[in-house]
């Protein structure tokens, strides 16, 4: 019996949209894109595990972090939903990719903000799980607040530093709402050291796919390129003067890109259906 994924539901539509949320985040991430998406469609907004309300995955390490995927399929088949539309920002994109690429059947179209395929090189992967450790130990010695003060001033976060007061307040009280045992935990089961390395999958992934990144936030701007190159059916956008989370800094601007991207038409062809993914052994 894996992890059960805890969630709300939101908007007038008809089109369901799981939402997955990022790092010290939780389902009322993307609260404040209700009056842009909300007649549009039917969101499905998740506490992913350590945060919010849904507890750590039984496993850990590279098996928690699949654990997770496969909660996300389950949740779907939970719900008896049919072709579910999919979002993720950051760690919650690395979610929802590995989620299509494991259960491609149960998800119509996907929508990756500021997320990656994982680390190419077992070296990359065992630094990254040694940031994340140091990272897990500062938590447990010093608290939420103060990690939550260091994880703010990374140069990654430049751009949410222009919010509005008032979105300021919520994001930190957001983020304050987590718990040492669940920042701790998520670090060990759903960071970048312990995710496979899907990069190899991608030209396996043929769901329709739009990738989303802010111009300041270089890094994985360069990443979307380069994804765009593997990905067979894709869409890419860049939000000027943005950083690592359009969702927040630009929301007007992203919601379009977002509706957009889900009325575009799309016919896939008897060939190409045929040609469709495998799930990843």
């Amino acid at each position: 019996m894996g992890v059960t994924l805890a969630y709300s539901m939101w908007g007038q539509g008809t089109r369901p949209l799981v939402l997955l949320h990022g790092f010290t985040g939780n389902r009322s991430s993307f609260d404040h894109l209700r009056p842009m998406l909300g007649g549009a469609v039917k969101a499905i907004a998740v506490d992913l595990p350590g945060h919010g309300e849904t507890p750590l995955p039984e496993r850990k390490g590279r098996e928690g972090f699949i654990e997770t995927v496969q909660a996300v399929v389950e949740l779907v088949e939970r719900l008896g939903l049919h072709s579910v539309d999919l979002m993720g920002y950051s760690q919650g994109a690395r979610i929802a990719l590995g989620a299509a690429l494991h259960s491609p059947r149960h998800f119509g179209r996907l929508i990756l903000e500021s997320g990656s395929p994982g680390l190419h090189r077992r070296m990359e992967r065992a630094e990254r799980r040694e940031e994340d450790g140091r990272r897990a130990s500062f938590i447990q010695l010093n608290g939420v607040e103060a990690f939550i003060d260091r994880w703010e001033a990374m140069p990654l976060f430049d751009g949410l530093r222009r919010l509005p007061p008032e979105q300021q307040a919520a994001l930190r009280q957001r983020r304050s709402s987590c718990t040492v045992e669940g920042l701790v935990g998520a670090l060990g089961c759903l960071g970048l050291g312990v995710q496979p390395d899907y990069w190899s999958e991608l030209h396996r992934q043929r769901l329709p796919t739009l990738l989303l990144t802010g111009a300041q936030d270089e890094k994985f701007t360069q990443l979307a390129r380069r994804m765009a190159t593997e990905l067979p059916v894709v869409w890419r956008h860049t939000f000027e003067n943005c950083g690592h989370a359009p969702h927040l800094e630009v929301p007007e601007a992203f919601a379009r890109e977002v509706l957009a991207f889900l009325d575009t038409p799309w016919y896939e062809s008897p060939e190409f259906e045929s040609a469709s993914p495998e799930s990843p052994s």
